[in-house]
Order: C-alpha cells, then sequence, then structure tokens
C-alpha cells in the first residue's frame, strides 16, 4: 500500500524560523557521530533570501560542524518543502549534497518543530531550548506516526545541562566529522 503524500506547513514565516534549533531526537544517520551531543542547527537568512545553515555536534569533547544552504524547493508554492545543500568534503566544498527538508509541524510560536522528507528516512524533532517537554514530545511523535515514520527508530539526543558556545570548543573538526561519517562513526 503507498504511502500518502505527506502533509506540510503552509505559509512558514522564514524571518521567525531563524536562529537556533536544538536536536531533540532524529533518526540515525550516517553523516552524523554516533556519540554525537549537544546537536544542534543555526539558520541565517541570507541577503538572497536563502539560509545559512550551520550544523553543530559534539564529539569526544570536540566540535564537529558542516555549513550549507537550505532554499526553497518550489518558489512559487506557500508549502515549506525546503532543499538544503552541503558541500562535501566540508574542508575542499567540490561535491554538492541536497536533501529535502520538510517542516511537518511547527507550533503557533515557533519554539518546536517536525522535520521531515518525503522517502521518510530521515526525521527530527527540533526545539528551541535543549529540553522539550515531554507532552509536546508525544504529540510531536504523534504527528509523526500520522505521516507514516516509523517513530520507534528516533534517537533521544543527549544535551548538557549548560550547552557549549561555538567559541568555547577546544578544537574544530570540520572535515573530521564528514570522513568519520563515511565509516558510521
Amino acid at each position: 500500500m503507498a504511502k500518502k503524500e505527506m502533509e506540510v506547513v503552509k505559509g512558514l514565516d522564514v524571518e521567525r524560523y531563524m536562529g537556533r534549533w536544538y536536536e531533540i531526537a532524529s533518526f540515525p544517520s550516517r553523516f552524523q557521530p554516533k556519540n554525537g551531543v549537544d546537536t544542534r542547527a543555526t539558520y541565517t537568512l541570507n541577503p538572497d533570501g536563502t539560509v545559512h545553515v550551520l550544523n553543530e555536534t559534539w564529539s569526544d569533547g570536540k566540535r564537529g560542524y558542516i555549513e550549507g544552504t537550505a532554499y526553497k524547493a518550489d518558489p512559487k508554492s506557500d508549502e515549506a518543502k525546503l532543499k538544503v545543500r552541503f558541500y562535501v568534503p566540508p574542508f575542499l566544498p567540490i561535491i554538492p549534497v541536497t536533501g529535502d527538508y520538510w517542516v511537518l509541524y511547527i507550533d503557533d510560536d515557533y519554539q518546536y518543530a517536525l522535520i521531515g522528507q518525503p522517502s521518510r528516512r530521515y526525521l527530527w524533532i527540533l526545539s528551541r531550548t535543549p529540553r522539550l517537554d515531554e507532552e509536546i514530545y508525544n504529540q510531536l511523535l504523534d504527528k509523526a506516526k500520522e505521516e507514516g515514520y516509523d517513530v520507534s527508530k528516533l534517537h533521544i539526543t543527549p544535551h548538557s545541562d549548560t550547552p557549549p558556545e561555538s567559541e568555547d570548543s577546544p578544537k574544530d573538526t570540520k572535515g573530521i566529522w564528514w570522513i568519520k561519517s563515511i565509516f558510521g562513526k
């Protein structure tokens, strides 16, 4: 039986969406270290209307990050179907890798969101804070199930009591993160 087309947010206020989002849970990805903590994304609006994406995670006390660009898949649509492009390897950006980033749900105050993509191989629960109320988390799980996701695959992202700031990192691991991801570490 074919899965129904996912419903996505319509009329996303991109400016309100900008800023820092903490990854509360996600489907494991080969592009992130298995032992990553304090994972977050920071979005900044570019003058041309695209979005600068900075994804960060900490593994063994070291910061890993990758930067990319997000843009509307169809500029004429009011659906929150975005494309995100990263270049790999990050230390020698020559190969573009583009993925779907669909906002499946966002609360009225833009404090938590459910992000997916059409193949249902990736899912993220994001929040403006490193912790999310259990009731809200469960509501997002229910929404993900409605959209055809197997939420048993979700991995809770550990967060420190005091999340690190980028400049507090002892060592930048741009590039190393990507290389390790190829080997699933």
